[in-house]
């Protein structure tokens, strides 16, 4: 059975080339990827954490193949092939690192059998699993064949036959002075029981043991080396076979197997990136994704990349939602300052991002749309290299993006236009989301601009709110509700220290 990926249900998709989103920092994804990676650096996982799914029955395939790993005995067979993958390499990166040409030989075997006992291992836990998804299904009939091949079982025969041809190997060492020779052992009996059964009659009580540890090197010495080249003649016959087997079996591994091992890594750096989460009550969940309708609803929903950060610290993680129907396209986030607008605009962000790899959502219940491609427009220190100052640069980004954005994109906007009077960053704002609603994108506004929220039927107004017997309490709860038009009043009392807070404590001195 021909099987392509255990990420791509099509071919080709995985050829791309991928760097790095433009959006990932403000959307806080390089925290997250950077986690996920982390100690699994030799699979090179982070092109396929920048390579979205376009297509909805692509993203279904990687749910299935998740929805296998969540059985025990699915995830514990691949974590074990994996393991003795990882051995393997292991073998073979010490074998290139070695200085002597038998020992490289050795270390090279050892590879291939530890690769041929992974094969046989995995085929016989699949066997025995009934596995639902298309990827895992193709995983294991392609195994299966693989392990009945010509070529797998000659390699398998020929390694263990080698392994214990080797093994049986006996030789004898004589020293004299600095003269060594080597010769075949002849069942001479061994000496060193001898001696050590003769001086245990003299032995009283606890004693200092004089004997000297043997300490292993990877590398032999050149005494060794000779040693050995001596022990090669004596059983050439061997070591011939050993020559010819290097030589035949040297791209043994098969190019599919390779694929496998690295792709499945996909899936279970996310698995264990989100199992402490799980483990604390934080709910995950497959989205419902759609190329089609715009129609979103998320429930206990939150950002990821906090929820990380506050697990380590074990503080409590906030969760929102929100819906989207009908004609309704843009969230407009306002409130006060502090209040967790940023980091719920972040939130949608990932979710949509999260969803469009074929991953689980944090949430309870997510429906989605899968965007083409996802736009963020957020707050830029200057950059004296543009000669451009703060607002004009914040127009030629939006500007920019507005060209790229299509009906399909995504927008998320986060403090736009702070750095302009209120008068002017209601006129551009104004003129920015009727062109945002022109062209029908999905957009995330967070802004002190409150006439932005009624601006339109594609609006929905959203607030962070406060305690009500104490507002300069925050509950970072973001909540559907119409601006009360103190948004820009908090943020000018903010910047010059009128709060609540800065007065109390002003009059505290």
């Amino acid at each position: 059975m021909r099987f392509h990926s255990i990420l791509f249900d099509r071919g080709g998709q995985d050829t791309e080339p991928a760097e790095e989103p433009a959006f990932f920092d403000d959307l806080h994804l390089d925290r997250i990827l950077s986690s996920l990676v982390a100690g699994r650096e030799e699979y090179d996982l982070a092109p396929f954490f920048y390579r979205p799914l376009h297509d909805v029955e692509a993203v279904r395939y990687r749910h299935h193949v998740l929805l296998d790993l969540e059985l025990d005995a699915v995830l514990e067979g691949v974590r074990a092939f994996a393991h003795r993958i990882q051995r393997m390499r292991e073998h073979l990166a010490l074998a290139e690192k070695l200085h002597y040409g038998r020992q490289k030989q050795r270390w090279f075997l050892e590879a291939v059998a530890v690769y041929c006992d992974a094969i046989g291992a995995l085929n016989e836990q699949f066997a025995r699993l009934e596995l639902r998804s298309r990827g895992f299904a193709g995983v294991r009939d392609y195994v299966a064949s693989y392990a009945e091949s010509d070529g797998f079982t000659s390699l398998v025969t020929d390694a263990h036959a080698l392994k214990e041809e080797l093994a049986a190997v006996r030789y004898a060492v004589h020293i004299k002075g600095n003269r060594v020779r080597v010769s075949r052992y002849e069942g001479e009996p061994d000496l060193s029981a001898e001696v050590e059964q003769t001086f245990a009659r003299f032995k009283q009580g606890a004693v200092k043991d004089y004997r000297v540890r043997f300490r292993e090197h990877p590398d032999m010495n050149h005494v060794e080396a000779q040693i050995l080249e001596l022990v090669a003649r004596l059983h050439s016959e061997a070591f011939s076979r050993l020559d010819a087997f290097c030589v035949q079996h040297q791209r043994y591994l098969d190019e599919t197997i390779a694929r496998f091992d690295r792709e499945v890594q996909f899936y279970l750096a996310y698995l264990e990136y989100i199992e402490p989460l799980k483990s604390r009550g934080l709910a995950f969940s497959y989205p419902r994704v759609s190329g089609r309708s715009k129609n979103e609803h998320v429930v206990e929903a939150f950002d990821l990349a906090l929820a990380a950060k506050l697990d380590r610290e074990n503080a409590t993680v906030v969760s929102n939602d929100f819906n989207l129907t009908g004609r309704e396209r843009i969230l407009v986030v306002s409130g006060p300052n502090n209040g967790g607008k940023t980091t719920f605009a972040r939130m949608v962000g990932q979710l949509h991002y999260l969803a469009s790899l074929g991953l689980p959502v944090p949430g309870d219940d997510a429906r989605l749309f899968l965007p083409d491609r996802i736009f963020t427009h957020f707050e830029r220190e200057e950059d004296i290299e543009t000669l451009r100052g703060k607002f004009e640069d914040e127009l030629f980004r939006i500007h920019e993006i507005l060209e790229h954005a299509t009906g399909e994109s995504m927008l998320v906007m986060n403090e736009s236009f702070g750095s302009t009077t209120l008068r002017d960053a209601t006129v551009v704002g104004t003129e920015v989301m009727k062109q945002v609603i022109e062209l029908d994108v999905l957009c995330v506004f967070v802004t002190f601009v409150d006439e932005l929220a009624s601006l339109s039927k594609s609006t929905v107004s959203m607030m962070s709110t406060v305690v009500p017997d104490d507002p300069a309490v925050r509950t970072f709860k973001i909540v559907r509700k119409p601006a009360d038009g103190l948004a820009y009043a908090a943020a000018i009392a903010e910047k010059y220290g009128l709060t609540y807070d800065s007065l109390r404590r002003r009059i505290a001195r």
